[in-house]
C-alpha cells in the first residue's frame, strides 16, 4: 500500500502492480481498491493503480463530503502515479465512470478516459425513493447500517427479493456493511440530475463510452447521451455483458483504446469476440474482487452498479 495526500490533507491509499503507463482504475459502490483485480493481460501492458476512495478501507473521511473533493483525491492519485511527461489513462465504472468524467471536465491531467456506464438518470427513464442519500445518512447515523444496505439493495438498485437475504447471510455481508456510509458519495456523483451535459460538454481529452449489451433500456440510453455530450466520444457496446462486465472482459478493450487502437470498427469486433458465454448478471462494479458470486440471474432493474454486492452506483 501506498499513500498520497489530497488538497484538503485526507490521506488517500492506493496500491500499484505491473508495468508499463499507469492506468488507474475509478471503481463504485461497496468498492475499494482491492475489488479490481488487474488480470495479467493488463498487468503485463500497464502499471494498474487501484485506490479507495474517499470513506473507504485505508483512505480518510474529511468532512463535509462534496464531488470536488472527490475529484481531487483522483487528481492526488493521478498524479502520484504520473511519471515526468508520461499522464495516466484512467478507466472508470459506475459511479467511479461518474466521477472520472466529473474530474475530467473538471481539467484534472489525464491521457485517456474509458467509463463504463456512469449511472445519470434521464428522467422518465426509471423511478427512484425519495431522498435515498438523506435516508441512508439517517439510518447510519442511527446504527442501523444493515437497513441502509438492506435499502439500497431494494429500493434503489430494486434487486430481486431473494438477493438480499443471501447476501445477509455470506462473507460479504460486514464489507458491506462497513461501506454503508460512503453510499451517498456514489449518488452525490449521478443522483436523478439527468446528464450533466453542461460540463460533459468541457471534456478535452479522448473518451471511449462503454456499455453492455445486456444492460437494461435505462442504461443503454444513458450511455448513448453520454457520448453524445462528449466531443469526440465512441460508444461502443459489449455483447453480452451488463452493468457488471469483469476485468478480463473489459482489459483487451481498454488496451486498444489506450495504447492507440483508434478505429471504432476494431473495437466492436474486439468486444464481440472477447464476450461470448462470459455473461452472467451480477449487478456489479466488474471487479474481480466482487463477492456474490452465486447470483447470476438477471435483475428486474440492475443498479446503478456495486462491487461486492454487485450492486454498485
Amino acid at each position: 500500500m501506498e499513500t498520497t495526500e489530497s488538497a484538503d490533507g485526507t490521506v488517500i491509499a492506493y496500491d500499484r502492480t505491473g508495468d508499463g503507463p499507469p492506468l488507474v482504475i475509478v471503481l463504485g459502490a461497496f468498492c475499494d481498491r482491492k475489488t479490481f483485480v488487474p488480470p495479467a493481460s493488463l498487468a503485463s501492458r500497464f502499471t494498474v493503480c487501484t485506490y479507495d476512495r474517499r470513506g473507504r478501507g485505508d483512505s480518510g473521511d474529511t468532512q463535509p463530503y462534496s464531488p470536488d473533493l472527490e475529484v481531487a483525491d483522483l487528481a492526488a492519485v493521478i498524479g502520484a502515479v504520473s511519471g515526468a511527461g508520461s499522464l495516466a489513462f484512467v478507466y472508470g465504472h459506475s459511479s467511479g465512470a461518474a466521477l472520472a468524467l466529473r474530474a475530467a471536465a473538471h481539467g484534472v491531467p489525464m491521457a485517456a478516459l474509458a467509463a463504463y456506464e456512469a449511472p445519470y438518470t434521464i428522467p422518465g427513464t426509471r423511478e427512484l425513493p425519495e431522498d435515498p442519500p438523506g435516508r441512508i445518512t439517517a439510518l447510519v447515523a442511527a446504527g442501523r447500517r444493515a437497513d441502509a444496505v438492506r435499502f439500497w439493495m431494494t429500493d434503489v438498485i430494486q434487486a430481486p427479493a431473494e438477493v438480499v437475504p443471501r447476501m445477509e447471510n455470506s462473507p460479504m455481508w460486514p464489507g458491506l456493511l462497513a461501506l454503508a456510509h460512503t453510499l451517498p458519495y456514489d449518488f452525490a456523483l449521478t443522483g436523478d440530475q439527468g446528464i450533466p451535459v453542461d460540463y460533459l460538454a468541457k471534456i478535452t481529452v479522448p473518451v471511449l463510452v462503454l456499455g453492455g449489451a445486456n444492460s437494461p433500456d435505462w442504461f443503454r440510453r444513458t450511455v448513448q447521451a453520454t457520448t453524445e455530450a462528449i466531443p469526440g466520444a465512441r460508444l461502443v457496446t459489449l455483447d453480452g455483458q451488463d452493468h457488471g462486465a469483469p476485468p478480463e472482459v473489459i482489459a483487451p478493450v481498454l488496451t486498444d483504446f489506450f495504447l492507440g487502437a483508434r478505429s471504432l470498427g476494431r473495437l466492436r469486433g474486439l468486444a464481440s469476440r472477447i464476450v461470448p458465454g462470459q455473461a452472467g448478471h451480477r449487478l456489479g462494479c466488474g471487479g474481480s474482487g466482487c463477492r456474490d458470486r452465486a447470483w447470476r440471474r438477471r435483475p428486474r432493474s440492475p443498479a446503478a452498479g456495486s462491487c461486492r454486492s454487485k450492486a454498485n452506483r
